[in-house]
């Protein structure tokens, strides 16, 4: 899925005096865009803050963008059309691009449940795109159900509820993968810290 075109031609970038490396600089630490992706109930936005907690406690800038957070707000005009969840995606994959050019971590957590969607958000933020894929069955996410959607999804009160009665592409090639079901959570943060480490986001 392409980049779309600005519905305007009169626009012309403005280069600012301040640019990313002398932020990333000033941070000590690279921007980065961890997106958490998965099913409902599969421990998204849990691992997303507590990654983002750990961050914090060791002096990193990082931020959460949630997806029912982001709904309350920012894109609450959109549905959970095909159309309204690429638009939800593009908007959100543009704000956490600004967030890493700013020099900040930020952990996003959206189901993003199809392939063209994520590979639009990696195409926004470039090479500190980090897909986090966590990966439980969908037995464990149904049986954890913490917000009662599956049971709803079940009994035809939602449609088009991922993984029920709507599809689920699953990541190809993510660069953390993480089943939930097996690994608890600061095991699943040390994973994830372990991983901006070798790749040269944080200092080991």
């Amino acid at each position: 899925m392409s980049l779309p075109t600005p519905k305007s031609d009169n626009l012309t970038w403005q280069d600012t005096s301040v640019d990313r490396h002398m932020r990333e600089e000033l941070n000590r630490h690279r921007g980065a865009v961890l997106w958490f992706t998965g099913l409902s109930g599969s421990g998204k936005s849990t691992l997303a803050n507590a990654v983002s907690a750990r961050l914090h406690r060791n002096g990193v800038h990082t931020y959460v963008l949630d997806g029912d957070n982001v709904r309350h707000g920012l894109n609450r005009d959109l549905g959970f059309s095909p159309e309204d969840r690429v638009e939800n995606i593009r908007r959100i994959g543009e704000v956490a691009n600004l967030f890493a050019d700013s020099g900040c971590i930020v952990t996003t957590a959206f189901i993003s449940p199809y392939g063209r969607e994520r590979r639009l958000a990696r195409d926004i933020a470039g090479g500190c795109f980090i897909e986090v894929y966590t990966c439980p069955s969908l037995e464990v996410c149904e049986k954890r159900d913490p917000k009662g959607l599956y049971k709803k999804a079940r009994a035809g009160e939602i449609p088009e509820f991922t993984g029920i009665s709507a599809p689920y592409e699953e990541p190809e090639a993510a660069e953390i993968s993480i089943d939930t079901g097996e690994l608890d959570v600061d095991q699943s943060v040390d994973k994830v810290i372990a991983y901006l480490q070798e790749q040269g986001f944080l200092s080991p």
